[in-house]
């Protein structure tokens, strides 16, 4: 009988927390909120409310079920890193397979973790599940996302890379030598922002960027690697980069809040790499310039696209606009015929499948470990760690550069840390365009200085195919924009004063 009355009191909810909550749910109404939380057996924390209105009538007794959590329930993300991550290692340093990390499959990958995460909590039957991932793929975000990566990767089809190409040109050939890698580092930052890739400006710039060593007499690896920061500068700020339309629409901001919030982050450290890049380049004697033919008028989409986005245009109107011009001067010029133009186009948007899907899986493969409880232990260890507002900063940063170490691909490293992001920026009080901005800021620091990033294998492929030698670490030694873009970071996080009047607009 005592063993029975133990066992009972063992499971018997327990009171955890008790007290008043004044809150406003409406300009109409005005509640006054008791609530006390309790812990079952079933790993579940309940909320229960008594609301009163202001006149003191009773509105009812309410409940919000939770789940506690268990560290079981990121297990799925754990396969994934050794899946991926573990096997992309093997591949690229113990086979020496060129690009070996990047012929994992990551759809692949995720697709081990979803199975994993549906093994999960047998309670909830497989039905039940497939549900759960239908809503979190239904989600607005998410198809405003995907819609977002097909434009920008049509746009990107039409413009092609002789658009890019004459940009290069066209500034090298009006700047004097001794400031050439300097230029390449502006090209670079123009370029990327207007293409929204840093991989594709690297591929285009790459072979310029040889070249200016080659005549100059500057460094390979001091060139290459003032391309690389550039272009991470552009992949950072650009309104068609599918960072940043993945961490908009995770936080739900705008893309040109976003954007004026990065940019003050990211001018000081382009400026002041920029800086480092000409006090380096005046201590040597400048060679021939570079003199190539170029296209004014190509560069005209580039400009719609980034003076549209700027002025905070509509984006789906602003990669309208920029196809449609796109497509009025490259055949115009002759630069194409119909039927190329749409076999390009279709090669962009194919170029964003991979994107798109890994942007679905992870959304499915979150919304079941959020249904387990994953989010609340990894929000519960997050909070024990970083305290207050700058701290909770802070740890977004830290989340996605970490994830982004453990992926090698800033734009997955962004769409798997949003939801954990977005929790954490209601918790710390933390504006949309915030976290957007440090998502992006801190991704693209860790993106931009990994010897296994898919921008430092590009980069050092284009470059052996060229018959120059060259090795990440030589590269890394010259990369100062991602170091610069740290320093930033952290002074935008603990130095600088929060913009109330920007944040009580967000």
């Amino acid at each position: 009988m005592q063993n029975n009355k133990a066992q009972a009191q063992q499971n018997a909810p327990l009171i955890k927390h008790a007290g008043f909550l004044e809150f406003t749910r409406c300009p109409a109404c005005f509640f006054l909120l008791f609530y006390f939380t309790i812990s079952d057996p079933d790993d579940r924390i309940i909320l229960f409310a008594l609301l009163k209105n202001k006149e003191n009538h009773t509105k009812g007794l309410v409940f919000i079920s939770m789940k506690k959590g268990k560290p079981s329930a990121l297990l799925p993300i754990a396969v994934f890193l050794v899946f991926y991550l573990g096997l992309g290692i093997y591949s690229e340093y113990i086979l020496k397979i060129p690009m070996g990390f990047y012929n994992i499959p990551i759809v692949v990958s995720f697709l081990a973790a979803i199975l994993v995460a549906c093994l999960q909590n047998r309670s909830v039957p497989f039905e039940e599940k497939l549900a759960l991932m239908g809503q979190g793929i239904g989600d607005k975000n998410i198809i405003t996302m995907l819609l977002i990566f097909l434009a920008a990767g049509t746009f990107v089809g039409v413009v092609g890379r002789s658009s890019a190409e004459s940009i290069a040109y066209f500034m090298l050939s009006w700047i004097p030598a001794k400031y050439a890698v300097a230029v390449l580092f502006v090209v670079a930052c123009f370029v990327s922002t207007a293409m929204g890739t840093s991989v594709g400006t690297i591929t285009l710039l790459v072979p310029i960027a040889a070249a200016v060593a080659e005549t100059s007499g500057f460094s390979l690896a001091l060139c290459v690697a003032s391309v690389m920061g550039g272009s991470m500068f552009g992949d950072n700020l650009s309104f068609i980069s599918d960072t940043t339309i993945a961490a908009c629409n995770g936080q739900g901001c705008e893309m040109k809040d976003k954007f004026r919030e990065n940019f003050w982050i990211a001018l000081p450290a382009a400026l002041a790499a920029l800086a480092l890049i000409l006090v380096i380049s005046f201590r040597q004697a400048p060679g021939t310039p570079i003199v190539h033919e170029y296209h004014l008028l190509q560069m005209v989409p580039y400009l719609l696209v980034l003076i549209g986005g700027i002025a905070g245009i509509q984006v789906f109107v602003v990669l309208l606009i920029g196809i449609a011009s796109g497509a009025v001067i490259m055949l115009g010029t002759g630069q194409t015929t119909l039927l190329d133009m749409l076999s390009s186009m279709g090669s962009g948007t194919s170029g964003m499948f991979e994107t798109c899907m890994v942007a679905i899986l992870v959304a499915a493969m979150c919304a079941l470990i959020r249904e387990n409880g994953g989010f609340t232990v990894l929000l519960r260890a997050i909070h024990k760690i970083f305290r207050g507002k700058k701290g909770g900063q802070l740890g977004v940063g830290i989340l996605v550069a970490l994830l982004d170490i453990a992926t090698a691909n800033n734009t997955v490293a962004i769409v798997m840390a949003n939801p954990i992001a977005k929790q954490m920026s209601e918790d710390y009080g933390i504006t949309p365009r915030k976290t957007a901005s440090l998502l992006d800021t801190f991704s693209c620091i860790s993106q931009g200085i990994l010897p296994y990033g898919a921008q430092m294998l590009v980069a050092i492929s284009a470059v052996h195919e060229l018959g120059y030698e060259l090795s990440a670490f030589e590269i890394m030694a010259n990369l100062f924009y991602p170091g610069m873009l740290l320093v930033s970071s952290l002074i935008f996080i603990f130095v600088l004063p929060d913009r109330k009047n920007a944040e009580s607009n967000a």
